[in-house]
């Protein structure tokens, strides 16, 4: 938490560190660390040598320009992931007893499927999970004409005394100076944070955070590439020349092979060279560097933290060999929507509960959930589904034809089989006709 004495009135705000502030911090609380016997300061900066890459910053801009804009990998995945979580609805759901129950709609969910003039639920959840992704928090304004999207680095959360959330700070174009500030209760903004910052209490962290030595990686194995195209895709060459070549030949020579080789155009030009000079191959080529492999790997860490298979995001490592085969996909397929797009909905859908009055009534619980039953990335899901209820269905009736009391069959196949539904509730009766067994019914001679 930091302090602004800048605003209006005192209010503690949770705002994002960067890389360097925890470093700093660390540095100050234990100045160095000890490894096989040596002393290692802490601090920003490191004995790596330096390198022609250049780093990325830990803000919304440097992730939106060097990330989603600046990285191919990083705008493939991004894209699946908007794609399929754009395609939910949102729909009231009861809770009976604790156990999820039929969805409906109201007027109320208009605001939802309408967010602003021209605008649809799938445009809102792109807006969401942009923000959420890029910069780890998503927050989405409730007005009198629609809602509104905050943009995240702008906006901080304001603290109250014990530390519980008791308003947003917008600060309109980034200035954080004394009287542009605009404050907004906590019941009219929807905070979306899917992946929680172990280091601030409400703030999230975008996806990219712990995976940006591989994108930047990436990136630089991109760059290498573009390099080595445009230096005539060959491995770099040493040419000696006599020692009684001068300089001003010697810069003359230089000027005319780099004229004459340089460039993908001028790939596979039979080099001429006079005067003894000695040409030696230095380096090596992509594939004595084992490029593809090396960058597919990196591709396939990347796809491991936004929660996309490779193969479900078409990459180098997804399409090879055993990958393609329908097991590997499907698996790859259920595992996305389970783990990664369920989180998110069930995430943006508490998240919008805020903002949107459910409606009344008596004996159950009413929340706000996503409605998948349209997406077609989905419909196995719903066939797998509509066996689980086909089984129920099959189990309701073996226990009606054992001559269970019919509420306590649908207790216990509501319950997950709980077998303690059944206690106390058999009729008495017997056989699929269920007649009780101690009145007969006439003897035939």
């Amino acid at each position: 938490m930091k302090l602004l004495s800048r605003l209006s009135k005192p209010v503690a705000v949770e705002s994002r560190y960067t890389l360097e502030d925890y470093a700093f911090w660390a540095q100050q609380a234990f100045g160095s660390f000890a490894f096989q016997g040596s002393q290692y300061p802490l601090g920003v900066s490191t004995t790596v040598p330096p390198t022609s890459a250049e780093g990325i910053g830990n803000n919304f801009e440097a992730y939106v320009s060097t990330g989603l804009k600046g990285n191919g990998i990083v705008s493939i995945l991004e894209s699946v992931r908007l794609q399929v979580f754009s395609q939910a609805r949102f729909q009231w759901r009861r809770r009976n007893n604790g156990r999820p129950g039929d969805l409906f709609g109201t007027a109320e969910l208009a605001q939802l499927e309408i967010p602003w003039p021209g605008g649809t639920t799938s445009d809102l959840l792109m807006r969401m999970l942009l923000d959420a992704d890029l910069a780890g928090n998503s927050f989405t304004l409730k007005t009198e004409m629609g809602l509104q999207q905050l943009r995240p680095d702008w906006t901080d959360i304001g603290l109250d005394a014990v530390g519980h959330v008791s308003e947003f700070i917008y600060w309109p174009e980034g200035q954080r100076v004394r009287g542009n500030a605009k404050r907004y209760s906590r019941e009219s903004v929807a905070h979306f944070c899917p992946y929680p910052d172990p280091l601030a209490k409400y703030r999230g962290m975008s996806w990219l955070t712990p995976v940006l030595r591989e994108l930047q990686g990436d990136t630089a194995y991109t760059n290498h590439k573009l390099s080595f195209i445009e230096n005539a895709a060959t491995p770099n060459l040493a040419v000696t020349l006599k020692e009684s070549v001068t300089p001003e030949q010697f810069e003359l020579f230089v000027d005319s092979m780099d004229q004459s080789h340089t460039g993908s155009s001028k790939a596979g030009k039979t080099l001429y060279l006079a005067g003894g000079a000695d040409v030696t191959v230095v380096g090596a080529d992509m594939r004595q560097l084992d490029f593809k492999a090396v960058q597919g790997a990196g591709e396939t860490r990347l796809a491991a933290a936004a929660g996309v298979g490779s193969v479900i995001a078409q990459l180098s490592e997804g399409m090879a060999g055993s990958s393609l085969n329908a097991g590997n996909y499907a698996a790859s397929r259920r595992r996305f929507a389970d783990v990664t797009m369920r989180h998110l909905w069930q995430q943006a859908a508490g998240a919008l509960a805020q903002i949107v009055l459910p409606p009344r009534s008596q004996g159950s619980i009413v929340e706000l959930w996503y409605d998948t039953r349209d997406i077609s990335f989905l419909q196995e899901d719903e066939q797998d589904a509509a066996q689980i209820r086909t089984t129920d269905a099959a189990t309701i009736r073996t226990l009606l034809e054992a001559g269970f009391n019919p509420d306590a069959a649908v207790a216990f196949v509501a319950t997950s089989g709980d077998l303690n539904q059944l206690k106390g509730q058999h009729s008495g009766l017997l056989s699929v006709q269920l007649q009780d067994p101690t009145v007969t019914t006439g003897v035939v001679e």
